[in-house]
């Protein structure tokens, strides 16, 4: 809770702005939180220093601005970032291996469930860069429907919570575990509705 209060005082005293430049520091893997982030732009909301609609708004350009500046940074320099000692941190040489090998089965699925794994997520907008194995369209396009669903999520969470401290604390771990579970929904109407396609398509056929 300690570095969730040092944001919202940051964040009262400097509104949208420090929001927005925060969250892009988040997407590039800094030890900042991007949940906790939102959450705290969601509890200076509840306390009347922003408005709901612009907030939630400046978070989720913030979110994917950050996301995209790390997928360019991998498709304008390569693998050669990866020797940089800032990136080396945050992308290892085996997590790069692992990261390539999942885009290799799992393509812009993969990338979508990105927005949900802390620890990796950087590493995998990164990847994604570097491998060229997907477009930038179809990063963003990925990123902006996984976004749709998280920011609201811990913005709202801090804006409901933001006298109750002690239940968004509570409810930050439940937050987390809902997600996944909201992520797997999606994924499993997804694939139904692709699997019905196609079998309409062979079918007509």
């Amino acid at each position: 809770m300690k570095n969730l209060e040092l944001l919202v005082t940051f964040f009262s005293s400097y509104g949208y702005l420090a929001v927005f430049s925060t969250l892009i520091i988040c997407g590039f893997g800094l030890p900042i939180p991007e949940d906790i982030t939102l959450v705290a732009g969601g509890i200076i909301t509840g306390l009347g220093y922003t408005d709901l609609t612009i907030m939630m708004i400046v978070s989720f350009l913030g979110v994917l601005l950050g996301d995209s500046i790390m997928f360019i940074m991998g498709y304008i320099y390569k693998k050669q970032i990866l020797a940089n000692r800032f990136i080396s941190k945050i992308v290892t040489e085996e997590r790069y291996q692992y990261i390539s090998e999942q885009f290799s089965k799992r393509g812009k699925w993969f990338l979508f469930t990105a927005r949900f794994m802390p620890g990796l997520r950087a590493g995998i907008f990164l990847t994604a860069g570097i491998t060229r194995k997907v477009p930038f369209s179809l990063f963003l396009t990925m990123d902006f429907i996984a976004a749709l669903i998280s920011v609201p999520v811990w913005v709202y969470l801090g804006y409901v919570g933001a006298n109750n401290w002690d239940l968004i604390d509570k409810w930050i771990g439940r937050g987390q575990s809902g997600l996944l579970i909201l992520v797997a929904i999606v994924l499993v109407i997804g694939l139904i509705w692709y699997f019905k396609n196609k079998f309409k398509n062979k079918q007509k056929v």
